[in-house]
């Protein structure tokens, strides 16, 4: 009986501590649900806190051309900003390429930011060379040029410097020659240069790349977007009719003799700078001339040039095309996040403004050219850069090629081949378009 007693006491004893175990433990309830979100959250944003401070205290390179490059007191800003220190390196801009391909061969960064020109898109999307960006639908809209650096979807580079082309006409030779107002087609400005020409006032009034070299190819791309609305088909080809038309243009160029010869063994600036030296009634070369043409520095005919839209085949092209420079992240660098932090704020609205007054740069956001313009900064010929940086389009239907350079090469030789007697028009064109596209079948293989 003892025993039974003492057997009955341990399970009641045993019995108790359990409940007691139990009533240690919390039950879940909504209350205790709600501070394990707050918990979560909390961690959470903390998480976040750190990723926004991860980068401080990193170093990230820029390798940039002069023109570029920041002063030393703005990069303090971002610097103090940011905690991130940058390793400015001014690098032309040959050799910003150079080195890129060269350090990313060896699976490299040559910088954790570059330069990353129009042309070197496609080659450096497929090569792999370039990181993603997170690009705001604020900044897509605000940039018309960013549509060069897209690619499936993905931004590879943002555009820090405006650059697309604009026709320029020397005033006081027009004026001289009895020719009141510009023209809006080719035809009229051929009539109006043989005017100029036979009056006496130039030798060669039409100035135009046409030498064996990059430039002579970026004159073919804007001459066939700007007169037949394409360049190349949907599959990448080249555009026979549109390829026709402005070979034939160079042709009746050349064939009239308003175009001087001796630009086809000279550089495209060569011909750019005719009309600031006062050697050429009509240019149509890059809109930086906007400010050349009233610079002491740069021009000889300093109010006597004025800016304005393309000519077209019926009437004024409503279109030009851009060739922009940007700013990429090195898929091979290992400070990424910090690297997006500064590509950020240098294509930033304010940064860039900044970016204009030390270096004239014209800045590729709308909103930011019209406020310049609004406060008369974007000098004498505001209005007609404001409008003209909203007109462009990219000859590209599916982004830049990564061939673009083997394929430039071929358009620049023959375009020269032309203009210096070695072709006709119809030569050139068959020339080109059947090289070209052997090309572009030989990269679809």
């Amino acid at each position: 009986m003892k025993l039974m007693k003492r057997m009955l006491a341990l399970f009641l004893g045993l019995f108790l501590l359990i409940g007691l175990a139990a009533c240690g433990q919390p039950s879940t309830t909504e209350s205790d649900s709600s501070s394990e979100d707050e918990t979560t959250e909390e961690t959470s944003d903390t998480e976040e806190e750190t990723d926004e401070a991860s980068s401080e205290g990193e170093t990230v390179s820029f390798m940039i051309p002069d023109w570029g490059a920041p002063s030393d007191e703005l990069l303090a800003e971002f610097e103090e900003s940011s905690g991130i220190t940058v390793d400015l390196q001014p690098t032309s801009w040959d050799d910003i390429h150079n080195k890129v391909t060269t350090a990313a061969a060896g699976g490299n960064a040559a910088a954790d930011v570059f330069e990353v020109d129009w042309a070197w898109m496609g080659e450096f999307t497929d090569a792999g060379w370039l990181e993603p960006l997170d690009i705001s639908q604020e900044t897509i809209d605000d940039m018309p040029t960013l549509e060069t650096f897209e690619k499936d979807g993905d931004y590879y580079a943002v555009p820090y410097a405006n650059d697309f082309r604009i026709a320029f006409y020397n005033e006081a030779m027009f004026d001289e020659a009895g020719i009141e107002g510009f023209p809006q087609t080719w035809d009229q400005l051929i009539a109006d240069s043989e005017a100029i020409k036979e009056a006496g006032v130039v030798d060669y009034p039409v100035s135009i790349p046409s030498g064996a070299e990059e430039n002579s190819t970026t004159t073919f791309l804007w001459l066939t977007m700007t007169r037949s609305g394409q360049t190349f088909n949907e599959d990448g080809t080249l555009d026979e009719d549109a390829t026709a038309d402005a070979l034939a243009l160079y042709e009746e160029l050349y064939a009239k003799d308003l175009v001087d010869p001796a630009l086809t063994n000279a550089s495209g600036m060569d011909a750019y700078f005719k009309i600031t030296l006062g050697e050429a009634s009509a240019m149509i070369g890059p809109s930086s001339f906007v400010n050349r043409i009233e610079s002491e520095e740069d021009s000889q005919v300093v109010g006597e040039v004025q800016p304005g839209q393309l000519p077209g085949i019926d009437a004024l092209a409503e279109n030009t095309v851009p060739f922009t420079e940007a700013v990429g992240v090195s898929a091979q660098s290992e400070n990424k996040e910090a690297a997006s932090e500064l590509v950020k704020w240098y294509t930033s609205s304010e940064t860039q403004e900044k970016l204009h007054e030390e270096l004239s740069q014209n800045p590729p956001r709308i909103s930011l050219l019209e406020k310049l313009n609004e406060e008369g900064k974007m000098g004498e010929h505001g209005e007609v850069f404001l409008d003209m940086s909203q007109r462009v389009e990219s000859p590209f239907p599916n982004g830049v090629p990564s061939y673009y350079t083997q394929m430039s090469t071929v358009i620049f030789n023959t375009v020269n081949e032309l203009v210096t007697g070695n072709l006709t028009a119809e030569e050139a064109t068959d020339q080109m378009v059947t090289e070209v596209n052997a090309i572009v079948e030989a990269e679809a293989e």
